[in-house]
């Protein structure tokens, strides 16, 4: 048995297990109990959860409050309220989960859930509606109503409008238990992408590193949203479940140079913690393309990519150092992955460094 109090751990508890016990403490409130904690059934183990506050609102009614633990991580909604509205009905043992402010609804396919529905998770409605059922009094159901207050102005903050949540945050967790944004919870909020961008009919797509690389695709190319996707510093895992879905015909890598000439040599997680070879790769390539001898030297010696950028245009080598950079892109990346590969590397200010790969991607240029 876990016991996640409010404050910092290495893991805490999703939002999911935060709705399932602000619902089965709103329940116990009808009942004239008013819980300081409730214990849960989560999928791989059982968790105590501290209640703010609980309220009756009628004989058959009532609602609690819980706060979303802390734990080591940045994500947006630790330390939020989630509200949850609990309502007796007569529907022997059927529980009904529907939610108000602050929760998504879906608008675009190839969720987990369908369009129109609210973007509770398949797993924290399972969660809600067993925890619920054990707690119902003798031939009655339930309806509950999830509200989350701050969802509305935290979604910008999420990956939400980009896979068609609107209005709102996402109900969400597997297991119950939150981990560090760079565990299996991360990479699979990415993935999603993917799957919606199948499902939207999406099947030649532009990958890129981040929100630099997502800005300039918008300025430069006709392109849809669902046809960008983000893959953060996981390129290896992006690549890899494109290819299992078996239905990505091309995908073009798309983004600033620090990032993307990581690629070139092999490195397929391009956190600077990982791995960070941007001024070896640099100097090599502007060797193979004919810089001398001090020219390398001033190259190894840059701190920024950009730096280095400003030394090639000057010796005349840009376009060659990224035409086979880029190259050396595509080659490894058709090595490990059945998928055809363009790369398009560009600068802060969105100038493309390769040109003459321009014309090879299939999205046009505005």
């Amino acid at each position: 048995m876990e016991h996640h109090e409010n404050s910092k751990e290495k893991s805490g508890i999703t939002t999911g297990s935060v709705a399932t016990a602000a619902s089965v403490a709103a329940l116990l409130t009808i009942t004239d109990k008013t819980p300081e904690v409730v214990t849960i059934d989560a999928p791989n183990s059982e968790l105590i959860v501290e209640i703010k506050e609980s309220k009756s609102i009628n004989s058959t009614k009532a609602s609690a409050t819980v706060i979303k633990p802390t734990y080591n991580d940045p994500d947006v909604t630790r330390g939020i309220e989630i509200i949850s509205e609990v309502t007796l009905t007569d529907n022997i043992d059927m529980v009904e989960i529907t939610a108000g402010e602050g929760v998504g609804k879906v608008t675009k396919p190839g969720l987990q859930i369908p369009v129109g529905e609210y973007a509770i998770n398949p797993v924290p409605r399972k969660m809600i509606e067993k925890n619920v059922k054990k707690f119902l009094p003798e031939n009655k159901g339930a309806i509950v109503k999830i509200i989350i207050p701050e969802g509305k102005k935290l979604a910008p903050k999420t990956m939400n409008s980009r896979l068609g949540i609107l209005d709102g945050i996402s109900v969400l967790g597997t297991t119950g238990i939150a981990r560090p944004m760079s565990s299996k919870a991360y990479t699979d909020s990415l993935r999603v992408q993917i799957d919606v961008a199948i499902a939207n009919g999406y099947y030649d797509l532009l990958f890129v590193p981040g929100n630099i690389g997502t800005r300039i695709a918008k300025e430069k190319l006709e392109i849809k949203d669902d046809e960008i996707i983000e893959m953060s510093n996981f390129v290896g895992f992006m690549l890899e479940e494109a290819d299992k879905t078996e239905k990505v015909n091309s995908i073009t890598l798309f983004g600033h140079a620090g990032k993307l000439i990581k690629i070139a040599a092999g490195i397929f997680n391009t956190k600077q913690s990982v791995a960070d070879a941007r001024r070896e790769i640099m100097t090599a390539y502007a060797g193979l393309v004919g810089a001398d001898t001090e020219t390398m030297k001033s190259i190894y010696e840059c701190i920024t990519t950009e730096d280095v950028i400003k030394i090639l245009n000057k010796q005349g080598l840009t376009t060659a150092v990224f035409e086979l950079i880029a190259d050396k892109i595509v080659e490894l990346c058709e090595l490990k992955f059945n998928i055809k590969f363009n790369a398009v590397i560009v600068q802060m200010d969105g100038t493309v460094l390769n040109p003459s790969k321009i014309e090879d991607i299939p999205f046009k240029w505005k």
